[in-house]
This record gives C-alpha cells, structure tokens and sequence, in this order.
C-alpha cells in the first residue's frame, strides 16, 4: 500500500470512530492492520527526529542524538509540558511541534516523522514503541526495553516484521566493554564460564521509606499534566510526587526496579556473548523488605541457564541489589573491590584452570584478576584497535543504513525479558520454573499472570499487532 493512500485510510478510518471509540487518536495502521513501509533516510539528510518523553533522561538522550549532527527534532511529546524538567528540551528546539498525547503526534505529523525516541517511565514504552513501529518509524526506546515480558515479546516480534531500526538505550553496548569482550570471547579468551556474579548496590529512591507503603500517595496535581496519558497502559492510580516526574521506577505497576535500571548496563555483553537466551529456573536467595507495591530493600536472585550449543555450558547468574548485598569473592583472588556496580565472570584459561573477569558498568572494560594473572597473559590478548560510532550516532546512522543498530530488540528484548522473570521472582517471593520454548511459568498461577498482564481497558489494540 502506498504512503498517500495509507494517509488517505488513517484519516477515515479517524472521521469514522472519532464519537464511537476511545482510539479516535490511533492511526488505522493499528486498527486496520496496514503497515507504512520503513523508511531509510539519505546519507545527505537528517533524520527527522520525534521525542517522547523530553526531561530527565529523556533529555539527555535528545542532546546527544542532537549533537551527531545527524537528526533534526521536529516534535516533542511530553505529559507534562510545563514541567520544570522539560523546559531545557523545549528551548533547545523552539521549532519542534509539541504534544502532550504521543497518538495525536503521530496522527497530526506521522509523514514529517522518520524516527522516535521513547525515554517515558518503564510502563509506557511499550505503546509508544509499538505505534512507532507499526508507522514505519524507526525507533530508540530507553532502558529497560518493556515493563513485562509480554511486552518485550510483541516488541522483538514488530520489530521484526516492520523492518525498522531499532536501538535501546544501554549505552554502553556502543562502548568499550561491547568490543572488547565481543574479540575476547570470539578470541576464546572468554571461555567455559559458568557463573556470573552481578551487582548494583547503590541507594536506590525506594529505600527507607518503601517497606511500610500500604497503599499509593497522593499530592495535588501540578496544571497542565495529562494523567491519563501518564498512565497509558498500567493501572491508574492518583497523581503523587512518588511516581512523577522520577520516583516511578520504585513501583511495581510502572518501574522495573533495579533490574530495569542498571541490569542493561551490567550484564548486557556476558548475555550475549556467552549466548545465554533465557533462563530455566530462577531461584530467590535474598528478599529484604518485601512489599506488595514497591520494590524490595535488597533482592539476591539467581538465574540458571543450561549448557546451549557450541560448547558452551551451564551457567548461573546471581545478581546482588541493595545497599551492602555484595558478593562474595574466592580468597585465592585477594581483596576485590566491589562498591560500584559491575560483575564477576568466571570461567577457565586455555589450560583448565579457573580465570576471572571483573568489569563494571556501562562500557567499563573488563580486567583480568589477579592482576598477576592479567600480566601473564597480556601478551596473548586481542588488541582492540579503531574508532567506533556512540550509541546515539551508531542508531542514526543505521536510520541512514550506513551502520547496524548494536543493540536491536532482537537483542536487547530477550536480555530485559531475563530481568523481567527477576521482577516476578522478586514479587512473588518464589523460586520460579520456566520453560524457554513455551515461555511460560510452570507451577505458580501468580507468576504466570506477571508474565503478561492484560492492560487498562483502553489500551487494548496496541496489544494486538
């Protein structure tokens, strides 16, 4: 179908239902099942840019989108346009169109648009990105990829089917970390690893006051923010300054807790490299302060993978959040600093014999312990040579199909989906079992229905591409 007579579609498709259906603000795209082909922009051009969700992270993510040179912002969609957090994105580009309501965006400008950025709370990436995809519209969505399992699932699956770029927002994945464990597993300088031991044990916002929460706050909403919005998808609670504008990730029904922040940056390169996919059980070894809505105080969670092909065996990932719940290290490595968040891999040398790889966060490269160790084999390791596009440059420039995004939701999907079956351990309380084919949780009713919760009356179709 062409783009002039999709355009001509959507627009009766929405003089149709504008009276009868809660999605008068949708595209037929999602209701008809058309799709606009995705469109590769020339190396001459800019990516004609669209941001939803401009404060915070947000924010930072369009300045340095911006400043590659490669996009120009047409649009910016925020709830909350008169949020002080929004302001220096608002200034930055008088030029942009706003909006508050990402479906009248697209439906007002989808042809002006080539490419999205969705840097909203963790709970509404998901219909952002979808209706982006289902445009046609190449898409980089902040960590972590989706609120829920199911989520990721259909995200991986448009994705695919729809043949636009995609990128999320683990910026490291563009970093030093990406290229040398990629050269030192390709290398076998990585190996036989069968435990990885991650942490993150910053203060997170929910400590202290997250054990006692018995129900949800409210405060006087600010003028000007469109809730409903907000909200998309998840339940609808009242407007407090304990979800909007940062404090969202503390809870269950909109963040992915410290999984979803920092899991991204910490295990991305030992998931894919060591080709872990997904886990057969998960088991909970830690749980302080457990609450029915907001995030645990500590969690100690362990994720175990079976041998996969290519040799490659069974693996155990522990992973560590909570002030003080760090890991413990052999005797034999010494005194092993672990007070910012990183992770521990072990595995074997060429001779059999048991190697260690600390790294941290993000792009942090990984070292060699001991250091005793790391002299004895510097010799032999790859040399990591060249300059590489960053996160932002390398997903603008595959907008242009000059480079391949790094981190597609092919990739990055499955990883968030690890963390999303660490969010229902984490909730439950329960070790889990779960089946990598069938992708589901046997045994525990509760979990299951975690897995893929149905959305807010409402927010249906964008479930149903």
């Amino acid at each position: 179908m062409s783009n002039l007579h999709l355009q001509s579609t959507r627009r009766d498709f929405l003089k149709r239902s504008a009276v009868l259906s809660a999605f008068s603000f949708i595209p037929a795209s999602l209701v008809m099942g058309t799709r606009s082909s995705a469109k590769t922009v020339s190396a001459n051009e800019k990516v004609r840019l669209a941001v939803i969700g401009a404060g915070n992270q947000g924010g930072g993510d369009l300045k340095n989108l911006f400043q590659s040179g490669h996009c120009e912002v047409v649009a910016i969609c925020d709830v909350d346009l008169k949020g002080k957090h929004v302001q220096g994105s608002l200034q930055a580009h008088p030029n942009a169109k706003t909006f508050s309501d990402f479906r009248v965006m697209f439906d007002k400008m989808a042809d002006g648009i080539d490419a999205v950025l969705v840097a909203t709370p963790d709970h509404s990436h998901f219909a952002c990105a979808m209706l982006a995809m289902s445009l046609g519209k190449h898409v980089f969505v902040e960590k972590p990829l989706a609120h829920t399992f199911g989520q990721c699932e259909r995200m991986i699956a448009l994705a695919e089917k729809s043949k636009v770029v995609t990128q999320m927002g683990n910026q490291g994945h563009s970093g030093a970390n990406y290229f040398q464990f990629k050269a030192w597993a390709e290398a076998g300088v990585i190996r036989d690893v069968t435990a990885v031991d991650a942490h993150m044990n910053n203060p997170r916002r929910w400590h202290g006051w997250g054990t006692g929460v018995t129900e949800y706050p409210t405060d006087p909403m600010p003028e000007g923010i469109d809730w409903d919005t907000w909200c998309g998808p998840a339940p609808v609670n009242s407007f407090s300054k304990r979800l909007h504008p940062q404090e969202w990730r503390s809870w269950y029904d909109y963040g992915c807790g410290a999984f979803g922040d920092w899991g991204p940056h910490i295990l991305d390169t030992a998931h894919r490299f060591l080709k872990l996919g997904l886990p057969q059980s998960v088991q909970v070894l830690k749980r302080e302060g457990p609450n029915d809505f907001v995030f645990p105080q500590a969690s100690t969670i362990r994720f175990n993978f079976d041998a996969r092909g290519e040799g490659l065996p069974a693996c155990k990932v522990t992973w560590y959040d909570g002030k003080g719940n760090y890991p413990k290290t052999p005797e034999e490595l010494g005194e092993v600093k672990v007070n910012r968040p990183g992770k521990l891999i072990y595995g074997k040398d060429k001779d059999g014999k048991n190697l260690v790889f600390q790294g941290g966060s993000h792009g942090s490269p990984l070292s060699i312990l001991p250091r005793e160790k790391f002299m004895e084999m510097r010799g032999d390791l790859p040399k990591i040579e060249g300059k590489n596009s960053n996160h932002y440059t390398n997903f603008l420039l595959a907008c242009k199909g000059e480079e391949e995004a790094r981190s597609p939701f092919k990739v990055s999907g499955e990883l968030c989906q690890v963390f999303n079956l660490g969010i229902v351990a984490q909730r439950v309380g329960a070790d889990l079992t779960f089946d990598p084919k069938t992708k589901e949780i046997k045994g525990n009713a509760d979990a299951q229905a975690l897995l893929d919760p149905a959305p807010r009356k409402g927010w249906e179709e964008f479930y149903k591409l």
